[in-house]
């Protein structure tokens, strides 16, 4: 009797196995990316090169969707886990009033959602319309498509077995599994619990290498009598090394040309020249001879960044005394040339415009220039950010309006910044973490927040772990552990 019941099992599960095969072939890895095509465009990275703290995010994203997409192209991968993605996503039509999720006003939208599916067709249309992209072109691909819906509460499964069937048998239940993964939501202790051991083995695989990058960075900073050498995006350590070395080389083999780099910061960036804030930018994709060509030209980047302030101070002055800054880590990326004229076009239309701003009322106060707004607003920490396209008068009323919260919103401000270091201090002691710190996108409110509940937890875990405070769990190919800010116990 056990024999015919072990030759049916066997039977049951080839065939089952055979459906599973024929029908994971419905939709190929070629044909996902080609129904993916509108969301690429959207949230392509590339697009976002003004926006640095929205690309970044969305390369994190895109690092972990792919991973998730390519797992379930293995043969036999079956632990699949709700994967929570973050995106900003390209809007054609920002001042649509159909689209429920929020919107910058530099025309994209945050949008999250979490992926808990099995097969490539579902992936796929869980990805589209989570970002509110058609669907239709699908119907146009070789697929055996069905309906979303039954996609998502259905398995590719052939026959739907009794629940005996799998305790007589010691199988898991796929169904049970699915609906099991729906609900359970990611914890701070369970996901460290899962991912601790592959943390720490990057971390001290990654340990030379660090040693090298401090070494590299101390050196070059001293020879050259550099104040900083940054990076805008997060580079592993190992390409980092590599900047640095190529960066030594070119001062072995033409040191006159770094004569004029002393008490400046290099940054390595997408592009070559010499960034809004004055400090120069290598641009990771040039070689030698174009970063010749910058430091070559330092001396007229030098007398244009004269001008740059000469301009900032004669707008401070037509505007009552505020401050015209440019905040590296809140606005894009601009070089001095484009943020010259940015700055140049702003001055002739307040010339001509003739606003009557008493002189100095607006003493203490501080704005910033965005060429891709429409409207002015009020930032969290008190500066004003301001269209270069505003119209005057509106830009007049507005500022007088918002000018008393402005200066309670600059005084919060230093409250919390003093606030998020010390939590940050007492935090990287509790825990003896090497290193903690947070995502350009992470606002002081959300790290102040994160930071406190933190304490409340015991966390051997962390233990001499570099923590990155974020917007999604990851592990870093160097071994830092990321957490959300928002993340759940």
């Amino acid at each position: 009797m056990f024999c015919c019941l072990r030759g049916v099992r066997r039977l049951c599960l080839e065939k089952i196995l055979l459906q599973c095969i024929l029908q994971s072939r419905s939709l190929s890895g070629a044909d996902a990316i080609n129904a993916l095509r509108p969301f690429y465009f959207a949230v392509h990275p590339d697009f976002f090169g003004q926006h640095p703290k929205e690309r970044e995010v969305n390369e994190n994203s895109l690092k972990r969707l792919n991973g998730y997409l390519e797992n379930l192209q293995k043969p036999g991968f079956r632990s699949f886990k709700p994967t929570q993605l973050t995106f900003y996503v390209r809007e054609r039509e920002p001042n649509s009033s159909n689209v429920q999720e929020s919107f910058s006003a530099s025309g994209f939208r945050a949008v999250s959602f979490t992926l808990h599916t099995r097969d490539l067709l579902s992936t796929v249309l869980d990805i589209l319309n989570s970002c509110s992209l058609s669907t239709e072109h699908i119907q146009s691909l070789n697929v055996n498509s069905q309906p979303h819906k039954e996609a998502k509460s259905t398995v590719n499964r052939p026959i739907k077995w009794d629940k005996t069937y799998y305790s007589f048998t010691g199988f898991k239940d796929p169904e049970e599994e699915l609906e099991q993964a729906q609900r359970v939501e990611t914890t701070l202790i369970s996901w460290l619990d899962d991912n601790e051991a592959s943390a720490v083995k990057k971390l001290k695989k990654s340990l030379p290498l660090r040693k090298e990058l401090e070494r590299l960075k101390f050196e070059l900073s001293h020879q050259l009598q550099l104040s900083d050498i940054r990076w805008q995006r997060s580079w592993g350590i190992a390409h980092r090394c590599s900047q640095l070395h190529s960066l030594g080389r070119l001062v072995q083999q033409r040191p006159e040309v770094l004569k004029n780099v002393k008490g400046r910061t290099v940054v390595f960036t997408d592009r070559s020249g010499m960034s809004a804030g004055g400090h120069i930018m290598l641009g990771t994709m040039d070689v030698h001879h174009h970063w010749t060509k910058i430091f070559e030209r330092l001396p007229n980047y030098y007398k244009l960044q004269k001008r740059l302030l000469f301009l900032e101070d004669r707008i401070s002055q037509l505007l009552g005394g505020i401050q015209v800054i440019y905040i590296e880590e809140l606005q894009p990326l601009l070089t001095l040339e484009e943020y010259y004229e940015t700055l140049d076009s702003f001055y002739n239309k307040l010339c001509d415009s003739r606003l009557p701003f008493h002189p100095r009322s607006l003493r203490g106060l501080q704005m910033i220039l965005e060429s891709d707004r429409y409207a002015p607003s009020l930032h969290e920490f008190g500066h004003f950010t301001i269209p270069t396209i505003c119209d005057p008068a509106t830009l007049q009323w507005f500022i007088f309006a918002k000018a008393q919260e402005a200066r309670e919103n600059l005084k919060r401000k230093e409250e919390m910044m003093i606030t998020e270091k010390e939590l940050i201090d007492t935090s990287t002691e509790k825990f003896s973490l090497d290193r903690l710190y947070k995502e350009p996108s992470v606002s002081s409110a959300q790290m102040i927040d994160c930071c406190k509940r933190l304490l409340e937890e015991s966390l051997p875990y962390l233990q001499g772990m570099h923590l990155c405070i974020s917007h999604f769990y990851s592990v870093l190919q160097d071994g830092d552990l990321c957490i959300p800010w928002n993340w759940k116990n």
